[in-house]
C-alpha cells in the first residue's frame, strides 16, 4: 500500500473512536486548556515508553489504542487552537466537520514533509516515534511558559501536527507487522 492510502486507513480508524466518544460524552474536552490535553497525550505517550522499556504491560489496552488517543488528542489541541470558546459546545457534526478540517491540514503538511524526507520515517523504529513525541510535548510545555511566544521556533500547532504525524506513522508500522 502507499503512504497515503495507509494514513487515511490509520486516520479513519481514529475518527471513528472520535466520533463514537463524542457520541458517549460530547465534547466536553471543549474545557481543556492547552497543558491539560498536553498532559493526556503526554501520559499515553510516557506509558508507551514504559512498555517498550519494561518489556510487558499490566493493564490491556494496546500500544496501538494509545498511539490512537495521542492523535486524537493532538487533533482536538488543534481544535482548540483554532476556536478557543471552550464555553461553546459542538455539535457532533460540528465536532466531525472540525476534525476533517484539522485532518485535512494535517495531511497535507505530512505529503509534503513525505516527499522531501522521502519517507524516511519507515526506517525509525517505534521508540523513536515516542522519544519525538516527547520531545515535542516538552517544547510545548516551554511555549506555553512563554506565553504562546516563541522567538524563532515553530509555535505549537506546528507541533502537534508533527506528533499527530510520528503517531500516525508509529501506528502504520503497526499494523505492516500484522
Amino acid at each position: 500500500m502507499d503512504t497515503l492510502t495507509q494514513y487515511q486507513s490509520v486516520i479513519a480508524a481514529c475518527r471513528e473512536i472520535y466520533l463514537k466518544k463524542a457520541s458517549d460524552y460530547g465534547t466536553s474536552w471543549r474545557l481543556l486548556r492547552s497543558i491539560s490535553i498536553v498532559d493526556q497525550i503526554y501520559i499515553k505517550a510516557w506509558r508507551i515508553r514504559q512498555i517498550q522499556e519494561l518489556g510487558n504491560q499490566e493493564i490491556e489496552d494496546s500500544i496501538e489504542n494509545e498511539f490512537m488517543g495521542i492523535v486524537n488528542y493532538a487533533l482536538i489541541a488543534l481544535i482548540q487552537l483554532a476556536s478557543p470558546d471552550e464555553s461553546h459546545e459542538l455539535s457532533p457534526e460540528e465536532a466531525a466537520e472540525k476534525y476533517d478540517e484539522q485532518v485535512a491540514t494535517v495531511r497535507e503538511l505530512m505529503l509534503r514533509k513525505n516527499h522531501d524526507y522521502g519517507e524516511a520515517w519507515r526506517h525509525m523504529s517505534q521508540e523513536s516515534f515516542v522519544d519525538l513525541i516527547l520531545t515535542k510535548l516538552l517544547r510545548i510545555k516551554q511555549i506555553l511558559a512563554n506565553d504562546g511566544k516563541t522567538l524563532i521556533s515553530e509555535g505549537m500547532d506546528a507541533n502537534f501536527t508533527d506528533i499527530i504525524n510520528y503517531a500516525v506513522f508509529a501506528l502504520i508500522k503497526i499494523q505492516e507487522k500484522e
